[in-house]
């Protein structure tokens, strides 16, 4: 009789252990889907089925059932040995993934995940714990045990569901907390940037532009959304601070509306108007009212800062009695603007432009080592706001010449036979067509490497389709990354008639590089990395 026990604590022991491995993965789709915020992470999961179930252990359960059968009899032992094979090889070829993944961002270890990987320890438990008190039917959660590993990202989810009241508890401490601090900071000037694209540049812009005179904290990276706002607040923000920039996310409509509750914005900043996110949003017409709402919370002393040149922002009818005061920026648009820049030339180098201030009769010259038209907004949506924060002409000159590249967006490296011209944060049809535009003024021999763009709703084939099309205008080469994914470039590219030679589809960005050390070019190389979606969109 203990013999029997042995074996068949062995087999629970077994199964325990390959279902604990197996869990990281499902924390980690579920951090980069946001908790299921906007159900992303059952969305994905839907997508995914083939990698969720089409695995060996579905056969545990299989063999799990053939040793509860006999266990009493002498076959139960090759049933072991079978098990403990099957779920050796099954963490072997999850071991194999991860080693061939190319994680760009990995599970973070957060508070969060520690209490996550408790209760979905706790679920796990649960069987074993059940089959030592019954042990008549030891078998049974043996079985159950085996079911669960193969619902594994269906467990984690239930997990996320048993622990949400402690993580409402948790959201709300950490929330007055932040709003305490804040509030007993009233001279500190914050300033709120949203928009479709390029709200982490134009973030990273203003704070450099505005370092010259003031103390200022920007949200570290693209920290945008509600729980990355009350980390930094509580954790980063300091009485010697005299500007917050908060960079404001949103995925659907009243998000934005909610951080500026938590932030309380004097200033705000809209970038542009488009169609990212458009299939969490559902229209445009929900993307540009969501946006806006940055500028309907201001208070009416409080300043925004718009684009004469965003269709969107400029028919927008803002739906407040008292608006705040209104600061228009604009490159194309001559008239009705308060900052205008022009005579745009770009190089290898930088950046160089002429800038108008509304009132004042002279032109000034700027330059900047950042790249593309789209970086020029960044920089004269900064200089409304820095001429209203009291910073003098000269001193905004000297702060824009000494603004940052920032890594991902545009910024370049040299490589031993090509130039890397890195825009991998660009996920939308302004910044991609922006960064053809920069790779169009290199001289040299130019290949496009990217997966396409997401997140645009029903219209992403179309735009993907022209954004191929537009490629096909500046590349000597393309390289695709994802077959099924950038099927609509590759029409694109099809449809000006682009030669089959020059464009490669891999899985594996990481190949690129090898296919890019192969060309054979009398011009310098220089290779434009467009877009690096997240790890859930890995093809494998």
């Amino acid at each position: 009789m203990l013999g029997i026990y042995i074996i068949i604590f062995v087999v629970m022991g077994v199964v325990l252990i390959y279902s604990l491995y197996k869990m990281k993965r499902s924390l980690h789709m579920l951090q980069q889907n946001l908790y299921n915020e906007n159900n992303r992470y059952l969305n994905w999961v839907s997508d995914n089925k083939k990698e969720i179930f089409l695995n060996l252990d579905i056969y545990g359960i299989l063999f799990t059932i053939l040793f509860a059968w006999c266990v009493n009899t002498y076959i139960a032992y090759y049933f072991v040995f079978i098990i403990i094979v099957l779920y050796v090889l099954c963490a072997r070829n999850i071991h194999k993934e991860r080693l061939n993944d190319q994680n760009k961002k990995p599970l973070v270890y957060t508070a969060r995940i520690k209490r996550l990987i408790v209760t979905n320890v706790t679920l796990y438990l649960i069987p074993c714990i059940l089959g030592i008190v019954l042990r008549e039917h030891l078998c049974d959660f043996i079985i159950l045990l085996s079911v669960m590993a193969v619902l594994s990202f269906y467990v984690t989810f239930l997990a996320k569901v048993i622990n949400t009241p402690i993580e409402k508890l948790v959201y709300k401490h950490y929330e007055r907390a932040a709003k305490k601090k804040l509030k007993s900071m009233p001279n500190l000037k914050i300033v709120g940037i949203t928009g479709s694209y390029g709200k982490t540049s134009c973030k990273n812009v203003l704070a450099d532009v505005l370092n010259v005179k003031y103390n200022t904290l920007p949200t570290p990276k693209s920290i945008n959304t509600f729980n990355g706002l009350m980390i930094v607040i509580n954790n980063k923000l300091t009485k010697f601070d005299d500007v917050f920039i908060a960079e404001l996310g949103a995925y659907v409509k009243g998000e934005i509306n909610g951080l500026c509750k938590l932030v309380n914005p004097k200033y705000g900043i809209i970038t542009t108007i488009g169609t990212a996110h458009l299939a969490t949003f559902g229209s445009e017409e929900n993307i540009q009212s969501g946006k806006m709402e940055l500028i309907e919370y201001l208070p009416p002393d409080g300043v925004g800062v718009l684009n004469r040149d965003d269709p969107k922002q400029v028919s927008y009818k803002i739906k407040n009695d008292n608006p705040c005061k209104i600061l228009w920026i604009g490159i194309d648009t001559k008239d009705e603007v308060d900052v205008r820049a022009s005579n745009i030339k770009c190089s290898s180098e930088g950046t160089k432009f002429v800038v108008e201030f509304k009132g004042d009769k002279k032109k000034y010259d700027f330059e900047t080592k950042l790249l593309g038209k789209h970086n020029v907004y960044n920089i004269i949506s900064a200089l409304a706001l820095g001429k209203e924060f009291g910073i003098s002409i000269k001193d905004l000159q000297n702060s824009v010449k000494k603004v940052k590249t920032v890594e991902h967006r545009l910024s370049m490296k040299e490589f031993s036979n090509f130039t890397f011209i890195d825009d991998a944060y660009n996920s939308n049809p302004v910044g991609a067509k922006g960064a053809l535009d920069v790779l169009g003024m290199m001289d040299g021999y130019k290949v496009v490497v990217t997966p396409g763009m997401i997140e645009l709703g029903d219209k992403q084939d179309e735009l993907n389709r022209e954004f191929g099309r537009q490629i096909s205008e500046v590349a000597d080469k393309v390289i695709l990354v994802g077959e099924k994914q950038t099927k609509p470039i590759l029409k694109g590219l099809k449809d000006k008639k682009y030669k089959d030679e020059d464009i490669v589809v891999i899985n594996d960005v990481v190949k690129a590089y090898e296919i890019l050390n192969t060309i054979k070019s009398k011009k310098h190389i220089y290779a434009l990395f467009e877009n690096d979606l997240p790890d859930i969109y890995n093809e494998k």
